[in-house]
């Protein structure tokens, strides 16, 4: 495993196991998989509707939990400093955890104004040693910019859409100026039309590896974390081994020309729902 290292010093693994539309019954089978494969990031969600199950897979785990990074999220509806407070609290009750490694905003939902706010108690639960780490997810450049003049603790990350077609590259180059990861969701494009690309299959068959451990290599020598998400229990262990190639500078540039600015999630700018 790779390990990076938050602008707080917390150390994360680079790569890591996401729970997104894995129904809570589900979520217990697929973690433990995870777990037992190598993982030891679960990414998860209060709007996802499987806490309880991935806290199911964490009490059935051998491993300390010292060695788990957990991510949960505070979803839309449960903005406002209180309101997410409260959140968060029934989150770690739901996990069954003393504590998260990182939470994060899950949309800034522009039109409500409450992402500021929401990110102070943040704050407060980071200052309160009841999270490892804050940040935020789909925040576009003007909304990270305000957190930064407003806010008192950068950000470790910000989660968004990223993959070949989405590259994200602006965004990532201001979250490295500011010390703040970019962390991939959907990192193999929903619906997974860029598994097929031409360019993305010469270069598997080329090591010997699959489309998918190719793009997933990519985001990882691009130094983004990663959160690819199955439960079937060989892809589980497909995508957590890409540790053992490398692609070429040639290669890295050959998929960096792929992006189209393509989008199959929510723009952030736009996306308020409740």
């Amino acid at each position: 495993m790779n390990f990076v290292t938050l602008n707080n010093g917390v150390k994360m693994p680079q790569l890591g196991f996401g729970v997104w539309q894995v129904k809570d019954d589900e979520a217990t089978d697929a973690v433990a998989k995870a777990l037992e494969v190598g993982y030891r990031s679960i990414d998860t969600a209060m709007i996802y509707q499987n806490e309880k199950g991935v806290g199911g897979a964490l009490k059935q785990s051998t491993v300390p939990r010292e060695e788990l990074f957990i991510t949960t999220k505070v979803w839309n509806s449960d903005q406002g400093y209180e309101n997410t407070l409260r959140a968060f609290d029934e989150s770690l009750e739901r996990l069954g955890l003393d504590y998260v490694d990182l939470y994060l905003i899950h949309w800034p939902t522009p039109q409500y104004d409450e992402y500021v706010d929401t990110y102070k108690a943040l704050e407060k639960l980071y200052h309160d040693g009841r999270v490892k780490a804050i940040g935020v997810c789909n925040f576009n450049i003007e909304h990270l910019e305000r957190l930064l003049s407003e806010c008192e603790v950068t950000p470790v990350l910000n989660q968004v859409e990223c993959h070949p077609y989405l590259s994200q590259t602006e965004l990532k180059e201001f979250c490295a100026k500011h010390d703040i990861f970019l962390e991939a969701w959907s990192p193999l494009q929903q619906g997974g039309e860029v598994l097929k690309d031409e360019t993305i299959q010469k270069i598997a068959q080329a090591h010997g590896k699959t489309p998918a451990q190719v793009v997933l290599r990519w985001h990882l020598q691009n130094n983004s974390i990663v959160i690819p998400k199955s439960v079937t229990p060989s892809r589980i262990e497909e995508n957590f081994n890409v540790f053992d190639f490398e692609l070429t500078a040639d290669e890295m540039a050959d998929i960096n020309k792929l992006n189209r600015n393509e989008r199959k999630g929510s723009n952030p700018a736009d996306m308020n729902r409740r």
